[in-house]
């Protein structure tokens, strides 16, 4: 695992953000959290520039797409100037906005679940193609939270309850107590 600058995690270096207070397990164990993208593990308590971070990500994915219009923008000048017939710009135009759309969905539903890794193989031509679609989605969940924490924390969540069960011991020998009578 690794944090948010690239570097490899080490025990001691587990440990030491863990008294920085970014969310994870203080040295005893217990589950820790899972890095975002551009994020590393700030989204656990909107820390260490977590906001710096989020509008970072929504002005950089809307730049991207802007950026990535003026490409498709010119591509279509191109097919134009070629003079290959409108079928064939309106067959290029349909399948970018098809594309876009579809990569928008799925990219949306993955900041909510995980995808089946054989469908997402399946699907990676349309989501290259449809690439305006993926970061208009990540700029409309930059304005809310991290792309994709509230799947992160809600797993999370969950591990963190499993593991307090787990760990919760009993109080006193279950033989020796009192029967009523």
């Amino acid at each position: 695992m690794s944090d948010e600058t690239g570097t490899p995690d080490t025990s001691a270096g587990s440990a030491g953000r863990a008294a920085e207070g970014d969310g994870a397990p203080p040295q005893g164990g217990g589950p820790r959290p899972e890095p975002l993208r551009f994020f590393g593990t700030s989204w656990v308590n909107h820390d260490n520039g977590y906001a710096a971070r989020r509008a970072g990500v929504a002005v950089g994915s809307l730049a991207a797409a802007a950026v990535s219009c003026l490409v498709l923008r010119l591509a279509y000048e191109g097919i134009r100037i070629a003079e290959s017939g409108s079928f064939v710009t309106v067959l290029v135009v349909a399948m970018f906005a098809i594309c876009s759309a579809l990569a928008f969905r799925n990219t949306w539903e993955g900041f909510g679940k995980r995808h089946d890794p054989q469908r997402q193989a399946s699907l990676r031509g349309l989501l290259a193609i449809g690439f305006v679609g993926t970061l208009l989605a990540y700029f409309f969940r930059s304005l809310t939270e991290a792309p994709g924490e509230k799947l992160h924390r809600e797993e999370y969540e969950q591990a963190r309850e499993a593991h307090a069960r787990r760990t919760t011991r009993r109080t006193g020998n279950p033989s020796k107590k009192k029967r009523r009578r």
